[in-house]
């Protein structure tokens, strides 16, 4: 009777698996407990970093294991494929940042008006956070080239109505007001609303200034959005501003309708 050699269990596709395994669950851990506030920004994004670095490691475990398998006939398939779907999913985020890093500008601070920006509310930011610098003329040539679309907006509204529209899309979009809400005065023909908006998916952090000024018959609207966060924005700031400018666009034209229709 032929005696076969009993099979050996590679090793490294268990930890492939184990890895992987906790490298997911430790990052939707940490994903639901900062969108709900039980963490702080910075200690999430430590969190990202030691689940992109766990990933890695569950990758290089199924290489071994594999290894093992093709070269020696060991077992352990199943899980080596586990660790490697799960650590492939969990890498995935990062890949699209590390492809909007290489294909986006290194900015992180975002104006229509790049002479007199917006100026923003800085009472909340504290130490860790970026410091709010004046942007260098490289860093202007970088926006008005690559966000050609990041432009105000002037409408053929009066000024309070144009306030009034900007304060609705941004209770729409449920951004956090800072500080007073401006009111409108007789003669005022200026006011800047402030507030803190989230990142999509990550929920990163931006301040954001929209201001509103009166010029003769029309009102022009500018905006600044700012990370609090990291030295690249990865597209998300000059994203926010065309976004909402857009929406803004729309909602004063329903305005506008809505006032003829009358």
């Amino acid at each position: 009777m032929t005696a076969y050699p009993e099979r050996q269990v590679a090793k490294a596709a268990g930890w492939s698996r184990r890895t992987g395994a906790f490298s997911a669950v430790l990052l939707l851990t940490a994903w639901v407990g900062h969108h709900y506030g039980l963490v702080e920004t910075g200690g999430f994004l430590w969190v990202l970093a030691l689940v992109a670095l766990l990933a890695l490691f569950a990758l290089l475990f199924a290489g071994f294991a594999l290894a093992r398998l093709w070269n020696q006939g060991a077992i352990g398939g199943r899980d080596l494929s586990v660790g490697a779907l799960l650590a492939v999913f969990v890498l995935v985020p990062y890949a699209l940042a590390g492809y909007r890093i290489a294909t986006y500008p290194s900015l992180r601070d975002i104006s229509t008006d790049l002479d007199n920006p917006p100026r923003l509310d800085v009472s909340s930011r504290t130490t860790g956070m970026n410091v709010l610098t004046p942007l260098t003329p490289g860093e202007e040539r970088l926006q008005a080239e690559l966000y050609p679309l990041v432009t105000g907006h002037r409408y053929d509204l009066p000024f309070d109505e144009t306030l009034a529209a900007v304060q609705t899309v941004m209770d729409r979009r449920r951004w956090s007001i800072v500080g007073a809400m401006p009111e409108p005065l007789e003669g005022q023909n200026n006011a800047t609303i402030t507030a803190l908006a989230k990142s999509f998916v990550l929920d990163l952090p931006a301040d954001v200034a929209v201001r509103v000024t009166a010029d003769g018959e029309t009102t022009l609207v500018d905006m600044r959005s700012a990370s609090r966060y990291g030295r690249h924005d990865l597209g998300d700031n000059a994203e926010r501003i065309i976004s909402f400018l857009g929406e803004l666009d729309q909602e004063v034209s329903a305005q506008i309708g809505t006032t003829a229709a009358q």
